[in-house]
């Protein structure tokens, strides 16, 4: 979804992705939430996968179980205890849901006004074969 110009960071503006983009991001954002759910205090000490790409991991522990780094984007993090993370993640979900019910209500709006000229043109079709 980024741009691939340059090296640091992009922003990405949410209200310029389509509906599909949206769906992609409340699943990971959903996703995300549901991991949070399972950091509690018995998974200390427990080994995980750490992602050094998308494609390449290293082994590690988890140190602490109560605080979480949550990308926020554009290369920030923030620290955050587990209900925090959680109520992060169920606020995004949110935000994005109610942008793709807007798109949706926009392209339902638009199909009529489709149907409505579509329609239109019929009738004008119409009346000029009849005057012929």
């Amino acid at each position: 979804m980024a741009s691939s110009k340059g090296s640091g960071p992009q922003v990405i503006d949410i209200s310029k992705l389509n509906l599909e983009q949206l769906t992609n991001l409340k699943n990971q954002l959903d996703q995300s939430g549901e991991c949070v759910d399972k950091v509690t205090p018995e998974v200390k000490g427990k080994e995980v996968l750490v992602p050094l790409t998308s494609c390449m991991y290293v082994p590690g522990t988890i140190a602490d179980a109560e605080k979480l780094l949550i990308d926020i984007g554009t290369g920030y993090y923030v620290e955050r205890d587990v209900p925090g993370a959680k109520d992060y993640f169920t606020r995004k979900v949110k935000f994005v849901t109610e942008q793709m019910e807007k798109i949706q209500k926009i392209a339902a709006e638009k199909s009529k006004l489709r149907e409505v000229v579509m329609d239109i043109m019929e009738v004008k079709s119409w009346r000029a074969e009849s005057q012929k």
